[in-house]
């Protein structure tokens, strides 16, 4: 007879200057089975050594802290060796922090006045390895940033070389900012089959998630401006 296998909790950081928000979000975790708080961060510093201590799955990550700010904790934990993923958690107050944030290796974009519940549900979705933004969140944050200057063309369109028409298509629906039922809808193809032409296209263009997805739709050309 086997045994039977527990899964362990998803190992959350919570990375606020603000301790409200940090035991608002302790304290709704404490209720859950699935998620446990290992550490609290107030600035990314000390976001960055305790990721590295405690073994962290997921980093809820505040972007204006003293000292080191989230943008930069972002970036150092991203490209570390734990493997840890980071979920901004922000007032949007501030739009160049939150592209910043995107190039830096972000996953997920939740603004603070989200219900706790959703907020969790979030995490759970970033540690599963899906990328997620706040859906008041999505199609703003596209918009102002297909409405930046696009930066040089030449290397960043070779990233969306390989991929196939429809593939395209699909990236470009990402781009805007479409979920994988509207993409579906859109192209009239199941959600299972929009989700395999995402899984293809992650692969192709050595994409950690959506979010990257999304930054490369819109280096490539194919999101302008509406």
């Amino acid at each position: 007879m086997s045994a039977t296998t527990v899964e362990q909790p998803v190992r959350v950081v919570l990375a606020d200057d603000q301790p409200l928000v940090r035991t608002a979000l302790r304290m709704v975790i404490t209720d859950t089975t699935d998620l446990v708080v290992v550490a609290e961060a107030a600035n990314g510093a000390e976001a960055v050594r305790l990721v590295e201590e405690t073994g962290a799955d997921v980093v809820v990550m505040d972007l204006r802290m003293p000292g080191t700010d989230g943008i930069e904790a972002t970036r150092i934990i991203t490209e570390g060796p734990t493997g840890a993923r980071v979920v901004v958690l922000t007032t949007f107050d501030d739009d160049d922090h939150v592209y910043a944030a995107l190039h830096a290796g972000a996953s997920g974009f939740l603004v603070k006045d989200m219900a706790l519940d959703d907020i969790l549900a979030a995490v759970r979705v970033v540690a599963s390895g899906d990328a997620l933004i706040a859906p008041s969140v999505t199609r703003r944050l596209i918009k102002e940033f297909t409405g930046r200057p696009r930066p040089e063309p030449a290397a960043p369109r070779r990233r969306a070389e390989g991929i196939t028409d429809r593939e395209r298509e699909v990236l470009t629906l990402v781009g805007r900012g479409l979920s994988n039922t509207e993409i579906a809808g859109e192209l009239h193809i199941s959600i299972a089959t929009a989700k395999t032409y995402l899984t293809r296209l992650l692969a192709k263009l050595d994409a950690r998630d959506r979010v990257q997805l999304v930054i490369i739709a819109y280096e490539a050309g194919l999101v302008s401006a509406a």
